[in-house]
């Protein structure tokens, strides 16, 4: 996608009250801007809140918090669709009753080493891109400007390479170049494939952002049972949570879009058709046994034969 399709497709937008500047930034383009406790818009932008979060993210902040990420999720999260196949996604749920972030505090940040990709980029928008025929994605930047926001007045200029690493950012990209081009991936491949199943969104939110539970997954008797996983590598996915997310993106591309990476065990194929035939009779026996008791409730409460069903007996 070149520049003049970034306009045109920025002008076909229906948000077009974006603070984000539909031009697209190289590393090296010179931005001025500083954020320090003495500008008077301190804490604005923490005050309301729209923050997508990346596996990656909420690995450093369930940590930060010695959580549990099916915890994380519940007390600091909420999901939408980030498209309209229901590719599942999480941002930072606010304040309840508000619009502030939960990890605001008057000093700033109250998780500021920990703190997510959205929040370190900013004032700067990251934007990647694949065309159809190419295998990773495109990076660039855009400009976020925003009414509140007093920061681009600050006589401070530096490129977007130099703000990046004085944000910590290399890092956070690093972790989250297999999240981008598989999310890619996936949206680029919706057209073709349809609305995935449900099964498919549910493994897809626990294998990206509910490492923990995934961590079961991967250690259960039926995933060992179907992938053959050197007893090494096993090691390390169960101690390390940056390698099992990492194994995370490179399983659901192997089961989404049939991207070998693991080898299954000889035999796993006939067993997992083996089981869906036994659960599928399962449910159609359960289905069969409530239909006859629908049907005895149905006539339970008919006369029987000596009754008087139309008045009382004389």
């Amino acid at each position: 996608m070149d520049e003049t399709q970034f306009k045109d497709l920025i002008k076909e937008s229906p948000f077009q009250e974006s603070p984000v500047t539909p031009t697209m930034l190289a590393g090296d383009k010179e931005i001025q801007f500083r954020c320090h406790r003495d500008v008077k818009c301190w804490n604005a932008c923490c005050a309301n809140i729209d923050i997508q979060l990346t596996p990656y993210d909420i690995l450093r902040l369930k940590n930060r918090l010695e959580s549990s990420s099916g915890d994380f999720l519940k007390q600091y999260t909420v999901p939408f669709e980030m498209d309209k196949d229901g590719m599942p996604g999480v941002k930072l749920r606010p304040v309840q009753n508000g619009t502030a972030c939960q990890f605001m505090t008057p000093e700033g940040c109250g998780v500021y080493e920990d703190r997510p990709t959205a929040c370190r980029y900013y004032p700067v928008a990251l934007l990647s891109m694949r065309n159809q025929d190419e295998s990773t994605d495109r990076t660039s930047y855009a400009l976020v400007q925003e009414a509140h926001c007093l920061g681009h007045q600050e006589p401070r200029s530096l490129t977007i390479d130099d703000y990046r690493k004085e944000q910590g950012v290399d890092e956070y990209d690093e972790k989250g170049r297999g999240w981008r081009q598989l999310v890619l991936k996936r949206k680029s491949a919706g057209p073709g494939i349809g609305r995935p199943p449900e099964l498919s969104n549910q493994l897809f939110f626990m294998a990206s952002y509910d490492i923990d539970r995934f961590r079961a997954f991967v250690a259960s008797e039926s995933f060992n049972n179907t992938y053959d996983v050197p007893m090494e590598a096993m090691a390390v996915l169960l101690a390390d949570d940056e390698a099992l997310m990492d194994f995370g993106y490179n399983f659901l591309k192997h089961v989404l879009f049939n991207e070998r990476f693991l080898e299954e065990r000889n035999g796993a194929y006939e067993a997992r058709m083996e089981r869906l035939k036994v659960k599928a009779e399962q449910v159609r026996d359960e289905y069969l046994a409530n239909r006859d008791k629908l049907e005895d409730d149905k006539y339970s409460d008919t006369p029987r034969a000596g009754d008087c069903a139309c008045g009382d007996k004389e």
